[in-house]
This record gives C-alpha cells, structure tokens and sequence, in this order.
C-alpha cells in the first residue's frame, strides 16, 4: 500500500515536476497556481467548461476566466472561452450549445464553441448563484434580500461595515462565520429566459419560509436541483426558528417553478440533516444526502433515493461506512456517481441505483469535483503532491489526465515524497498518519508535526493551498500528520470517538503516533521537532502547552481553542460546540466543557508559541487567540502575536498567505535551526 501510495503521488505530479534545474516549492509558487473549478460538460459530452483562478498579486485577489477543452480531440490543448480583463467570469453552465455564467453582478451567455459574450440580466442589487433549467427557458437565482421579498426587487443594500450605525438583535445568529446578521437571507427567485435574455426582477418561490438557501455560509449549487422538465426546483433549507445555531436540520423542499404553490417539504419526518438534492435524468427519483443525528455536523451522509411518484425511501449507502460527500447521476439513470473519503484518500465511487453496490472508480488521490457525460466521466483530481488537474475516469482503470494547467510554472519544482505508516493508538485502533520528506535534502531533518482541525477531518492526500505540506517539504521540514481518533474516512465509529474526548484519545494518538514515525523514519530528527495546527488543531497546540509540555522545541497554534467557557458562549454554531462536550450547554454541564479546558493548565505552559488568528473569525474568535498570547506572555515564555485584520477562520489573500507562511517558518527555523526572526 505505501509503494502504491508513493506511486499515485508521483503519476499525478509527473506532467508538472521535471528533474531539470531541480529546486524546492515555495509559498511564492504555491500563491501564484492556476486554480481550476468545478467542471461542466455539454450534453454531446465533447465540451468541457470551467473557471480557472489566476492570481493578482498587485490586487491581491484571485480573477477568473472560462476555459474549456474538446473530448473529442486526443491531446487537445485548453482555449479561453470568455477572459475579459474587466470581469470574473465564473460559475459556468452547459444547457444545449449556450454556457451561461456569472460576471459583474450578473448572469450573460456565450456559445459554447466560442464568441461574444452577452449580458443577460438586468435585476439590481447583486446575487450569489444561479441555475439555468434543462429546458433552457427558466432561470432560478439565489440572492440575499429580506424575508418575504416578491422578487429581486428593491436590491439589497449595501452598507459599509464603519457605518457607524448601532446594530440591534432579538435572537441568534447574530453573526455567522465572518459576517455580522443584516437581516438578509438567501432566497429563490425565478426568471423567464428567452432569446432577450432573463429580465426583470424575477418571481420568488420561496414563500413564507425564513432560512437561507442555499445554506450559509458554505452551501451553493449543490444545494439547489432542477427537475428535468423544468417545472419543480428542490433546495436545501434549514428554517430558522427562536435559536438558529442550535439546529442542523436541513430539510429538502420541492416547489412549482411558476411559483404557483408555496414550498411542500419532502424531509420533514427527519430532525437531522437533508441535503444535495439531485433529480435523476429520467425525473423519476430524487438522490439527497441525509445525516441520522440531530445537532451533530459530522455524522455519516447515507445516500438517500426518493421515489417520486411513491415517496418511497431507500437508504442506498445504509451498509457502506463512509459518508458520502456529492452526487451526480449516470446519463441512464441507472447509477450515481459519488465521492467519499476513504483512508486519507477521495476517491471516486459509482452506486448502484438498485442495489447500492458501491465500485471504487479511482485509487489515491483527492477527487473534488465531477462531470458526467454521455461519454463518460471527467473528475478535478490532486494529491499532496500536484495541485488540481482534469482527468478522464473509464471503469476501475487509471485515470487519463487531459491538463496540465500548472505545468510550466512547476517546471524544475522537485515534489517531496510521501510514506504512509499506521501504529496501534488509543483502544489499541489502528491509525494511519504519513509523512513527507523534501528530494535532495541529506541527514536527518527537523519535524513539523501538523495536527488538522474539524476535528473531524482528515490529513488527506489532497492538495492545499492553506497548510501545504509540501511548501513545509521545501524549506527543509520532514512533515508528520497524523489521523487521530475522530478523523473522517475511517468509519463514523471511529469519527465518532472524539466526542466527549477531546483531550483523551487524541493526544494518546498524537504521542504514539510522533513516536511510530520516528522510529521507522531515520531521516526524522526527534530531538528538533515543532508543532502546528489550526481550528481544533489549534486548540490541541494549547492542550500540547499543558498536558505535553516538554516535547516540542516550539509550537504554531492558528485560531484554537484556549478556554472552553468562553467558547461556549462567543462562538456562532452552537450545536457544533456542546454537541462535542456532550449536547448540553456550558452552564448545564460545565464539567464536561472543564475536563478538556486548555485555560486550566497553563500553569504548566513553557513552549514557545507563535499564535495566529483573523479579526473577522466568529468562528473562534481572536479574543480566544489574545488570551493564548497572554497568558505566555505572563509566563515570559517566548512568544509572538500574529493578527490578520482582514481573515476569517481561514487566511486566503495571497499576500497575506505569503506573510503566514513568513512568519510560521521563521518561528520553526528560529527553535531547530538556530536561526533568528526578523
């Protein structure tokens, strides 16, 4: 398996790595990559169509253009489909010859074997997405706007975030992953399509509903499906009663696209999370995501089948125990083709339709997006080592790549190699974890052990462009990452085991783990190893501070948890936070939020720490990352305060992504090199 793991690695990284002028990655390579997008095919199944991000580093921000590619050509190179330097075209969509997309608040058109774009809409105000209906006459919009609005009109305003008008509220959320509640929510509205395009303001279909569809703030298309005739629309919506953040219960509704009836909801019996509806082609069943428990965000997805003129349900995955993570259908109707973590890996899967047999379709790699088509099937697939790529999937055999978008700023980049290992960790579970050693680098090298967050997630084979191992790799770290208890893709019992847990198991797999990788590695330097992890991974760096103190020469702690009290009471999603102490709130069982306080241990703090964290985190709020850079400053232990004005949970701008990755090596250099920060 290691051997087929190394391999896998090196095939998806080999049009883009060349041994001549062999050097390492570096952030200002890594910030500087094409970024390709969800992909669309035509229905001929020879057009490909996507967006592709460029970096402007001047404006530092990402710019789109839509490329596409002939299936039908062997070897064909990518064309611009539509790149004006003045928009961001994005979102593209096939239906017929035409490719509709988004472009300066607006949807336009252009056909898919080339020409001159043409603007379609003329509503104010702004949107976030949109769905053109099989039957190319209807399109279905989803923008902010106030509960119960008619139609797209008024347009939503638009005011600065130093107004200085003082904001009231009477319930939650009163602020949502980075943004502050303005009383907007995200709403359906429909436009005709004709050959004068999609005027006017639209209908709303969403009736007397309060919520947002899609979800916020992470859900889109996938939310949103069209019927194949073009008469009904299925969304995802979680209606917001008295305490919103306490509920995870999505539910899918069906409703006439003419507006003509209010929504009906079609998921109603379950409290747990319904999602990604997706009509098959035949317009006789409908395929969503459903979750079992309520309030938990992690648990297992079951591919759900509803039959449409019965109502009858058929729980697909039921027997498989791994969560499914998006759908397509088969042209025939007669399959799905699905995603799934699976063992640090994202492979591509097809279920049958009847039985729910469940084929694997690709082996290693990081599958993150799909395109079906008559003939066949097209994925964005990337791995540890090779940013993401377009690749044509026939039966179980390897993958064909069809681009190669990165190769020429890659060219005479040398990607490390990756080496899988497992160990007995806590309840004498296997764990897997792997480690990545830089090409060309001799004699034993200091360790960046990288704990990821969720927690329930995975140290995948999967491309990064926030905490690259591969970047870490090339300024001469051996990365260790370790899946603790309570990472996906190993089943949901063992996802499951972190509840309640935080400190327990995880740690004991993070200690056995570090020293299983030692131990089998010899170009892993024990004695110079620094720590680092954001979200819960950050908050396992404060849990390293207290209950493993003398193991570390320095730690990177990004946005964790350091007192649980205040957590409790500051973060947004609330049913993520006592779900995971429990499923009761703070003051009703401030035990369990106690027993894994960091806040409780800093007594025994003494590691040096860089701590990062973003003003416009609500997640984990940077106060939680002021009060970390206190109480080591109190101690006097060495310390440094990174604070990014203009971040969420995550660091996204280039420039500053540049500066992050700046300040984490300097720390790292400075407590195993020798050598001093700036």
């Amino acid at each position: 398996m290691k051997r087929m793991f190394a391999a896998s690695l090196l095939a998806l990284s080999a049009a883009v790595a060349t041994p001549a002028m062999a050097r390492q990655l570096t952030i200002a390579d890594v910030t500087m990559l094409s970024r390709v997008g969800t992909p669309t095919m035509s229905g001929d199944g020879r057009w490909l169509v996507w967006a592709q991000r460029e970096t402007d580093l001047a404006a530092d921000r990402g710019r789109y253009d839509l490329w596409r590619l002939d299936l039908t050509v062997p070897n064909a190179r990518p064309a611009k489909l539509a790149a004006d330097a003045t928009l961001d075209e994005n979102d593209p969509q096939i239906v017929g010859t035409t490719v509709y997309f988004s472009a300066d608040d607006a949807i336009w058109s252009v056909p898919v074997t080339g020409g001159t774009p043409r603007r379609l809409t003329d509503f104010k105000g702004g949107f976030n997405g949109f769905k053109v209906s099989p039957t190319g006459d209807r399109v279905v919009v989803w923008a902010d706007r106030k509960p119960g609005a008619p139609s797209l009109e008024p347009a939503m305003e638009k005011k600065a975030a130093d107004a200085g008008v003082g904001r009231t509220y009477d319930q939650l959320f009163v602020r949502h992953w980075d943004t502050w509640a303005d009383g907007n929510r995200s709403q359906l509205f429909v436009l005709p399509l004709t050959a004068s395009g999609a005027r006017g303001n639209g209908t709303a279909v969403v009736g007397a509903l309060i919520g947002d569809t899609p979800s916020k703030p992470f859900g889109g298309a996938e939310e949103v499906s069209w019927s194949p005739d073009g008469r009904t629309i299925y969304f995802a919506l979680r209606e917001a009663g008295r305490i919103e953040p306490l509920s995870t219960n999505l539910d899918i509704f069906a409703v006439p696209a003419d507006g003509s009836a209010p929504p009906v909801d079609l998921t109603a019996p379950n409290q747990a999370t319904d999602t990604q509806p997706a009509v098959s082609p035949d317009g006789r069943k409908l395929a969503y995501l459903a979750m079992r428990r309520a309030g938990y965000e992690a648990d297992r997805y079951v591919l759900t089948i509803r039959d449409l003129a019965t109502g009858k349900l058929t729980s697909l995955t039921e027997r498989w125990d791994r969560s499914v993570g998006s759908i397509n259908w088969a042209p025939d109707s007669r399959s799905l083709y699905v995603t799934a973590e699976d063992m640090q890996e994202v492979p591509l899967f097809r279920v049958d339709a009847t039985t729910g047999q469940v084929t694997r379709l690709t082996q290693e790699g990081h599958v993150s997006a799909v395109a079906v088509g008559p003939k066949g099937v097209v994925v964005a697939m990337d791995s540890l080592t090779a940013p993401g790529d377009f690749y044509r999937v026939a039966g179980a055999g390897t993958p064909v790549r069809l681009t190669s978008v990165n190769a020429a700023r890659l060219a005479g980049v040398e990607m490390p190699t990756v080496e899988r290992f497992s160990f007995r960790g806590a309840n004498n579970d296997t764990v897997w974890g792997y480690a990545v050693r830089p090409v060309g680098v001799a004699g034993k090298l200091p360790i960046a052990y990288m704990v990821h967050g969720g927690p329930q997630g995975s140290s995948n084979n999967s491309w990064s462009y926030r905490w690259n191992p591969a970047v870490f790799a090339g300024a001469g770290y051996a990365l260790v990452a370790v899946d603790f208890h309570g990472s996906t893709g190993y089943g949901q019992a063992f996802t499951d085991a972190i509840r309640n847990n935080w400190g327990g198991w995880p740690l004991e797999d993070l200690q056995k783990g570090l020293a299983a990788a030692t131990t089998k590695f010899d170009w892993l330097d024990p004695d110079r190893a620094c720590a680092l992890g954001a979200s819960y991974g950050g908050y396992m760096m404060n849990w390293f501070e207290g209950r493993w103190p003398d193991r570390f020469r320095c730690i990177v702690q990004h946005d964790g948890v350091f007192d649980a009290r205040a957590m409790a009471y500051e973060t947004e999603e609330l049913w993520f936070d006592e779900w995971e102490h429990g499923g009761k709130a703070y003051f009703e069982d401030p035990a369990a939020f106690e027993k894994w306080n960091p806040v409780n241990y800093v007594d025994k703090w003494k590691t040096p720490m860089l701590v990062i964290t973003g003003e416009k985190d609500f997640r984990i709020p940077y106060t939680q990352g002021l009060a970390a850079f206190t109480a080591l400053q109190r101690r006097d232990i060495p310390s440094r305060l990174l604070v990014f004005p203009n971040e969420n949970h995550w660091v996204l701008k280039p420039k500053n992504s540049r500066q992050w990755y700046g300040e984490v090596i300097g720390w790292m250099d400075r407590w195993t090199k020798g050598t001093p920060t700036s």
